[in-house]
């Protein structure tokens, strides 16, 4: 009896060595550096067991024994459970603190950053391409009903509800503004603060502008006169869905949207975009200034007069920046088209001289006969002459008609005398009376 007593005993201490030397093994490797060689980020879907949780982690290579995570975290951190959500695990982290993130909630923080001028339809579009989020976006809200700025997420939240925040946002928003607004505004409630501030964020991006051009709208409405706003046509064409892909055309200002400033007066009907806090403000809070024009000053800018004298001088030193880059832009077109490139050797005559020259290095021009509108005199002329020339013509061409346009329709303040002069000046040229071809 005393021999299997002894027996046991002996079975028993090997036992108790074995185990702690496992349980000292579990250990050891549970809070040794991971396998990790660069920070990871994964997703930890809901409703995973800590067996597909074990088993995901180390197909990662966030750990390297599945079974040393189990045991760890069922002897040593049960007291928490791990949580669902996109987490970023850091370089050589040990098991211990995987679970410790897992547990802790702490998802990696996502965002999406809706600028300034969005409209309805193009946010709504955004975040539906936007990953990491689920559900449906539902109908487009409404115009100026959403307030664009950077809004934080996690992996899988609902698109609903990330539109229901930026809604609640605008309407936050409003509320803190619009009773603080300056005095004798000539706009009756907070909507029409948002269509007014709508217009003046598609007008300029730049911030110290916005004040002014705002006091330019503001003034315009106090005078009844109509704010003539180009955006406010586009979104006539287009409701917010597209991009107009073209300029405007004289037939474009003279249509009878709701939206079209050049034809009805005071603010159009809805939005034309969704604004940003900084608009709403210039808006409640103009410039205290009584000029009513502004046109682009070639920076970026713009430039602001307060009579229609000073408008058009600002208006013709724009138009000469304007012309001195569509030439220097012909110019690199026609460069790159090749128009401009050295004659080949086959084009070089047995004199040195490119075909068509004289022997005293006049050129043949160009004569109409019978074959055609134009022809050379000789079969050595340049092959590119003719090309060149329809070319040049077109160029003309296109230069009359696009001063013509923005004569008419690019300038604030457009005036009927000046539309019905370059209108006269697009027929004589064969647009078929119309600004645009």
């Amino acid at each position: 009896m005393s021999r299997i007593l002894k027996i046991f005993a002996v079975l028993f201490v090997i036992s108790a060595a074995a185990s702690s030397g496992g349980v000292f093994w579990v250990y050891h490797n549970y809070i040794k550096p991971g396998p990790l060689e660069a920070d990871t980020v994964l997703v930890i879907h809901r409703g995973s067991g800590i067996v597909q949780i074990s088993r995901e982690l180390a197909g990662a290579g966030v750990i390297e024994n599945p079974f040393i995570f189990r045991k760890g975290f069922r002897h040593l951190a049960a007291d928490l459970p791990l949580r669902a959500g996109e987490y970023r695990f850091p370089a050589r982290a040990p098991v211990r603190d995987v679970v410790a993130i897992l547990q802790s909630g702490k998802t990696v923080v996502r965002r999406v950053t809706l600028a300034e001028g969005m409209t309805s339809a193009a946010i709504a579009a955004k975040l539906t391409e936007t990953p990491g989020l689920t559900g449906s976006i539902g109908a487009v809200p409404a115009e100026g009903s959403l307030l664009p700025e950077t809004y934080h997420f996690s992996f899988g939240d609902d698109r609903r509800a990330i539109v229901a925040r930026v809604r609640g946002s605008m309407k936050k928003l409003l509320g803190e503004l619009w009773p603080k607004r300056a005095k004798e505004l000539p706009i009756q409630s907070a909507e029409e603060a948002v269509i007014l501030a709508s217009i003046v964020e598609k007008e300029t991006g730049v911030d110290s502008e916005r004040a002014r051009v705002a006091a330019v709208f503001i003034n315009r409405l106090r005078r009844k006169m109509r704010l003539q706003s180009d955006p406010t046509v586009i979104y006539g064409l287009t409701r917010g869905e597209r991009s107009l892909g073209r300029r405007l055309t004289r037939v474009d200002l003279e249509g009878r949207t709701p939206f079209n400033t050049y034809v009805i007066k005071g603010l159009p009907p809805t939005p034309i975009a969704n604004p940003g806090r900084e608009a709403l403000r210039a808006v409640l809070h103009p410039a205290d200034t009584d000029e009513l024009y502004f046109v682009a000053d070639g920076t970026g800018g713009h430039v602001f007069a307060r009579t229609l004298k000073e408008h058009n001088r600002n208006v013709a030193r724009w138009r000469k920046i304007r012309d001195r880059r569509r030439k220097k832009q012909r110019v690199n077109r026609a460069g790159r088209s090749g128009f401009f490139r050295r004659p080949s050797k086959e084009q070089i005559g047995p004199s040195g001289r490119q075909g068509g020259q004289q022997p005293d290095g006049g050129v043949h021009r160009p004569r109409k006969t019978d074959a055609g509108p134009v022809a050379s005199e000789t079969a050595n002329d340049d092959p590119c002459r003719v090309v060149r020339f329809h070319q040049e013509r077109h160029a003309e061409r296109v230069a009359v008609r696009d001063a013509a346009f923005d004569e008419a329709g690019t300038d604030h303040g457009y005036a009927d005398s000046v539309v019905k002069k370059f209108a006269t000046q697009g027929l004589a040229i064969g647009f078929d009376g119309r600004l645009a071809g």
